[in-house]
């Protein structure tokens, strides 16, 4: 869905013109002829220096701090003139070429984009870049590698600054993947350009250039735990009181609920998290928001969280109160509160057609519940028994769980 532009912008459309840290020289004939001829250019001041004097004419802007909310004014401030955004390598890779797409829409851009940092540094590694993950640390936490970790896997992390490879290395240090070696290019492209490279449980290197990124060669230390991007985490990951969906049917009520890239899932009656959190896992783009009443169990969803590479959940307090003012969700998952007069309700009455809603039941009375809204409402209702083998004197036995009863529905329009 195309979307629609919060900024009318006529005129001459924005150059956005990549220019990497080999400065003008490295430019093209064509981006050297745009920048010569606009009114206006804005950058960073480091960008903005590398553009020559004798080169442009052009009244130089530099970017204000927070950027992203004073765009709108200070593209207001020059409209009708022929204004450049200067952008590092690629605009559209993580740039401000796609937050200024976001604001006037493409058909206002002209972009001249540059090699990324990613391209660079898989040319100077021999990495294919299609097979290469890139998780950017730019204002996110560094958890949210963690997702992308695997034993074998190659990646890169656009750096926030000079000190995000030393927290990098720490944080596989202590996520199971300190044997990895982690590769910082610094300046790529530039006369500057410099590689190092260090174990990560070893990582002595001080500081360097805040322009860099750094490539992970990952190996998983071998009593690391396997966790993927698939639903079905070890119990064991979680911390908290207890109250949390087990792993067999955590694994089943995820694969319920469906999601895909972009998607938003409520998940009622948070608990631990793990249902809003192997949401979250299964794509960098899905998000969630989960709902507890009890403030203990929030902070332990945002430590789950966390620590399992998906510190974006969103945590808020008792449904149905906390749902004013939220957009509408892709998935609803009702793991609490069911029997709560006016709950089914209220999560039904907020979701869209198409929706999905995922519910399960360990007691009678809300099984009865939820057999009553599926006679209503349709859909597909599931009853699972789980058994785990567990030692009995010198022998086993099959212990069996809760038996979980399971509603899962598409809401018709």
């Amino acid at each position: 869905m195309t979307e629609v532009p919060a900024l009318s912008w006529s005129g001459d459309p924005i150059v956005v013109a990549g220019i990497g840290a080999d400065g003008w020289d490295g430019l093209g004939g064509a981006t050297r002829r745009v920048i010569a001829e606009v009114q206006v250019l804005l950058g960073s001041e480091r960008q903005l220096a590398l553009v020559p004097d004798a080169e442009s004419a052009a009244e130089r802007v530099a970017w204000p701090s927070p950027l992203v909310p004073a765009l709108p004014g200070l593209l207001e401030k020059f409209a009708g003139m022929r204004v450049c955004v200067l952008a590092s390598g690629d605009p559209m890779f993580y740039g401000i070429g796609v937050t200024l797409a976001r604001l006037v829409g493409a058909s206002a851009l002209r972009v001249l984009p540059q090699p990324s940092s990613a391209s660079l540094a898989c040319a100077r590694l021999g990495w294919g870049l299609a097979d290469t993950p890139v998780v950017s640390a730019v204002g996110r936490r560094l958890e949210t590698v963690l997702p992308e970790l695997a034993d074998g896997r190659r990646i890169l992390v656009l750096s926030s600054d000079e000190h995000t490879p030393a927290q990098l290395a720490e944080v596989l240090a202590r996520n199971g993947f300190g044997a990895s070696t982690l590769t910082v290019l610094e300046q790529l492209g530039g006369p500057g350009e410099q590689l190092a490279a260090a174990v990560a449980a070893k990582w002595e290197r001080p500081p360097g250039d805040p322009l860099n990124i750094v490539a992970v060669d990952c190996v998983a230390d071998q009593a690391a735990p396997r966790l993927t991007r698939l639903p079905g985490l070890p119990d064991a990951v979680y911390s908290g009181d207890g109250q949390l969906t087990k792993y067999e049917i955590r694994t089943l009520s995820v694969a319920a609920l469906a999601p895909a890239p972009g998607e938003v899932l409520w998940d009622v009656g948070g608990g631990s998290g793990t249902i809003a959190i192997e949401w979250s896992r299964t794509h960098p783009s899905c998000r969630a928001i989960t709902f507890e009443r009890i403030e203990s169990r929030r902070k332990q969803i945002s430590e789950n969280a966390a620590a399992l590479g998906v510190p974006g959940i969103e945590v808020r307090g008792a449904a149905p109160e906390a749902f004013a003012d939220l957009p509408a969700p892709n998935a609803v998952f009702l793991g609490g509160g069911l029997t709560q007069d006016g709950m089914f309700e209220a999560c039904w009455d907020r979701l869209p057609p198409g929706g999905r809603l995922v519910a399960n039941a360990v007691t009678a009375e809300s099984e009865a519940q939820l057999t009553g809204l599926a006679a209503e409402h349709g859909g597909t209702l599931r009853r699972f028994q789980v058994y785990r083998a567990e030692p009995l004197g010198g022998f086993t036995s099959w212990r069996p769980q809760l038996p979980v009863t399971q509603w899962s529905v598409v809401k018709s329009g």
